[in-house]
């Protein structure tokens, strides 16, 4: 008999949450049912496949409007009183020192209301969410209106940023089970929740199916060319990157640096470009299909992450696999896979002449040493990051919960 297993994110799919498509279809791989549920997303122009694909099969919440909303939470005060105050209770309870006042979170019972018929007519045996923010909070709260165990993911680095305001201590005590994707996520949920809880804190890496990294090796290419995948956000250091390519600019270093993906910081960051006069040394792709991501990868030297704050960047684990050393900063998860000098490059989060010097040193490295950097860190993430391996750990921890 299959596991039926809801999972419910913010927004699903999404270019940036591509690990959470691979443990979904991992898990059916191994005879788990899931059930795809987000808040948004129905409307969004998506670029890969299987995102697209992936959206048709999704259950969005926010889709049918706010009179859906109030007819569910009506709807369930009413055949369910008793259980609707207790989850009403816990809501406003989670409001109190929260980011978010009070109107936030009965907007989260009202989502958990909605997603009850959803839940009931697939026969979930457990729910599961991906980040410990207001999307923890609604499958808890889902949880108290119709007794269904749930667990959530922890990435990093916004609920160790804040784990008080989002009352992360009450959902770990609620939950039937906590994951933490690395080491270092488990030492900080371990830091906000009481010891007769840490039993409950599980350690599932994010995943890499076979298709990606079962390629041959691909060939050095000889520019002398890095590639930065990620949000343009002040997290993942885009900005200090600007400053160390303006310093090998002055030193007259050959380089060039390619910017794949988008986001918030976009305009600051050209503005540098200009400011600098870098720009025929940086390229902004804009954002780009998981395919497209692959060929920027496999077309530079290597990958550069300077990023300030992190849980595990999946894009370290796509690098690596597919052979090209990372250049990055020695900071939360990325030590327990990136090893300096062996498969990357670790250096100190917001030193630009650190920074500078790094990628000075690796550019000039021979073609050799690169190619063996580059099958060292492809062993390492096919060890730790195969998703069937992880999606069978989840598994294991669904079937337990159903029991």
């Amino acid at each position: 008999m299959k596991t039926r297993v809801a999972y419910f994110v913010n927004q699903y799919p999404k270019v940036s949450h591509s690990f959470i498509r691979r443990e979904i279809l991992a898990l059916e791989r191994q005879e788990v049912e899931v059930l795809r549920i987000a808040l948004r997303g129905w409307k969004d122009t998506l670029v890969d496949e299987e995102d697209i694909g992936e959206q048709a099969r999704t259950q969005y919440v926010l889709q049918g409007g706010l009179l859906y909303l109030l007819f569910t939470v009506f709807q369930t005060l009413i055949t369910s009183p008793l259980r609707f105050f207790t989850a009403l209770t816990l809501a406003i309870k989670m409001s109190i020192r929260a980011d978010r006042p009070l109107p936030y979170h009965l907007i989260y019972l009202a989502e958990a209301c909605r997603i009850l018929p959803w839940l009931k007519s697939f026969g979930a045996q457990h729910l599961h969410s991906h980040f410990g923010t207001n999307s923890a909070e609604v499958v808890m709260l889902a949880h108290k209106l119709g007794g269904y165990p749930f667990s959530f993911t922890v990435h990093g680095p916004e609920e160790f940023d804040k784990p008080e305001f989002l009352g992360l201590r009450e959902k770990i005590h609620h939950s039937a089970f906590v994951v933490a994707i690395s080491s270092f996520g488990r030492s900080q949920l371990y830091r906000w929740v009481d010891h007769q809880h840490w039993h409950k804190v599980k350690v599932v890496h994010c995943g890499l199916e076979k298709a990606f990294h079962d390629i041959p090796g691909q060939i050095i290419p000889s520019a002398r060319r890095l590639v930065c995948v990620g949000r343009l956000c002040e997290q993942k250091g885009q900005l200090l990157l600007m400053e160390a390519a303006r310093l090998l600019l002055q030193k007259k270093v050959e380089f060039k640096i390619v910017l794949a993906g988008d986001g918030e910081m976009r305009s600051e960051i050209e503005k540098l470009i200009n400011d600098y006069d870098l720009n025929e040394h940086v390229q902004i792709t804009g954002w780009i299909s998981g395919s497209q991501v692959r060929e920027q990868i496999l077309a530079a030297r290597g990958m550069v992450l300077p990023s300030f704050a992190e849980g595990l960047p999946v894009v370290i684990m796509e690098s690596l696999a597919l052979r090209r050393p990372v250049l990055t900063t020695y900071v939360a998860g990325i030590p327990e896979l990136v090893r300096h000098g062996e498969n990357g490059w670790l250096f100190p989060a917001g030193s630009v002449e650190e920074l500078a010097a790094a990628m000075e040193a690796y550019l000039s490295l021979p073609d050799q040493t690169i190619e063996s950097m580059g099958d060292a860190g492809y062993r390492r993430v096919v060890e730790r990051h195969s998703v069937d391996t992880e999606a069978a750990k989840l598994v294991s921890l669904f079937r337990e919960s159903a029991a």
